[in-house]
């Protein structure tokens, strides 16, 4: 049965399968980025930058075949390559052939000298270096939000938590800043991915440059120009100086590393806000009219978050592509690694570029309720605060065991209506309403005072806002007033 039937006009290209991270997620920019249409596009101008540097190493090409290569970089038959891919089996020469037939006095010239990784590989990595300079403002945002949250919040006493049990305070803005400190991790790591990124250049077929030390009639010189020339038009500093036929493929793993680490970071930042949203004590942002749960209309879920944690589980997962594609490359090269590099490649851009956005519109909007976290802390506090009271009984006089047995004993009773009764922490009525605690009952609420439990978060949070966040975003503040719009 035709599935066409079951959907109203116009909507027959629904019934085939689209990645949801193109068609529903990722920011446009990025998508276009792994497109057939960058992609080959970006093979003619490599075509265009080989030939003109040939010409000007003395290869017999014309001004006039330059010109109607240029005059055609974008003139793609995309009808005709497919076609010509059906014929030949061979992706790379039907697109030679083409862009020959709109260049048809150039078409002799095309691709000359060069394999099929010339304009395949070399595509690659122009891609990957876009892609990084899309990411990387988009993490630095990302820490300038959180950054700004940080500062707002770093003197607001919370609870900790160790193991996911109540711990010593801590601030919400030092909290804030474990996760940028990740995050800042990760810009440094991206940052030196792309930067150690490196051109194939021209090197013929099994990487030798045999073809085009031929073409220069045994001109090592000329090859080696020539190699430098085109990875500078291409715009990388450096080439590899030995390759098979392909870059080796442990670039693929370097760079999918640090984007899983990436992945790992903004997974547990998005679970501690799930997790605190279910305390109630911060939540994402949450629109007027959006609806947490159909069957359950007081629902908040984290559905950002969520999502954030879903996909950044699928982008850790990605890394074991590459590393058993370098595993298995055979000598020169095997073709093995070519489908599993168009998937994996794109859906962990595609997927990075998704969770930053979303994660900006989280760190945007996040809310917090200081009345909840207050709440919280008289809940635990005064169990914390049983040393800080031993110690002033004793500096009043009194015997630090005999103190710490009533402290004991008062201690376990609280817990007691705590957890059988399900009542409110007591502890500091009943050490009132003891005499033995006479001496220091004027003292119980300076004793109590969260922020004297909070150490120096909020000095940490200054300085480590000021020595290590501010230089890390300074190459980057012209790109910090950029919103994201979510797609859903």
């Amino acid at each position: 049965m035709s599935v066409d039937g079951c959907h109203g006009g116009g909507q027959a290209g629904r019934a085939a399968y689209r990645s949801p991270l193109a068609a529903r997620y990722a920011s446009p920019e990025m998508s276009f980025l792994f497109s057939d249409a960058h992609k080959f596009q970006t093979w003619r101008l490599l075509w265009l930058f080989l030939a003109e540097e040939e010409q000007k190493l003395g290869l017999p090409i014309t001004d006039e075949q330059i010109e109607e290569m240029r005059r055609n970089l974008n003139n793609i038959d995309y009808d005709m390559a497919a076609e010509e891919e059906k014929r030949l089996r061979h992706d790379v020469m039907a697109h030679v052939h083409t862009f020959g037939h709109c260049c048809p006095k150039a078409a002799g010239i095309i691709h000359l000298g060069a394999t099929s990784c010339y304009v395949g590989d070399n595509t690659d990595l122009i891609t990957l270096k876009k892609a990084f300079d899309l990411l990387l403002p988009k993490v630095a945002r990302v820490i300038s939000r959180l950054a700004d949250f940080a500062t707002e919040h770093a003197n607001l006493p919370t609870l900790g938590f160790t193991h996911f049990q109540p711990a010593q305070l801590t601030t919400v803005g030092k909290r804030c800043c474990l996760w940028i400190q990740d995050l800042c991790m990760d810009l440094e790591r991206l940052t030196r991915a792309r930067d150690d990124l490196r051109f194939r250049g021209v090197k013929g077929t099994t990487g030798t440059q045999a073809s085009f030390l031929q073409l220069f009639e045994g001109d090592h010189q000329k090859v080696e120009e020539l190699d430098r020339m085109v990875t500078e038009r291409a715009g990388f500093q450096r080439a590899f100086i030995v390759t098979g036929q392909t870059y080796t493929r442990k670039v693929d793993v370097e760079v999918l590393s640090v984007l899983a680490s990436l992945g790992a970071s903004v997974h547990k930042i998005c679970t501690d806000i799930r997790l605190l949203a279910n305390l109630k004590e911060l939540e994402e942002p949450f629109e007027k009219q959006q609806i947490g749960s159909s069957a359950m209309p007081y629902k908040r879920n984290p559905m950002r978050c969520e999502r954030c944690c879903s996909l950044a589980r699928h982008l850790m997962t990605l890394i074991v592509d590459p590393l058993q594609t370098a595993s298995v490359q055979w000598l020169e090269r095997t073709l093995d690694d070519s489908a599993n590099r168009r998937l994996c490649l794109a859906e962990a851009f595609l997927t990075a570029d998704t969770i930053l956005n979303t994660l900006q519109n989280i760190s945007e909007g996040l809310v917090v309720y200081p009345k909840v976290i207050e709440r919280r802390i008289r809940q635990e506090l005064p169990f914390m605060a049983t040393e800080n009271v031993i110690m002033a009984m004793v500096k009043a006089g009194g015997s630090r065991q005999d103190c710490h047995e009533r402290i004991r004993v008062l201690s376990q009773e609280a817990a007691a209506v705590v957890k059988q009764e399900g009542g409110d922490n007591d502890l500091i009525a009943r050490i009132q309403a003891d005499p033995y605690f006479s001496p220091i009952h004027a003292q119980l609420e300076h004793l109590l005072d969260p922020s004297s439990f909070t150490g120096r978060a909020a000095q940490q949070v200054e300085r480590f806002l000021k020595e290590e966040v501010q230089p890390l975003l300074k190459s980057y503040e012209s790109q910090m007033d950029v919103k994201v719009e979510l797609n859903l």
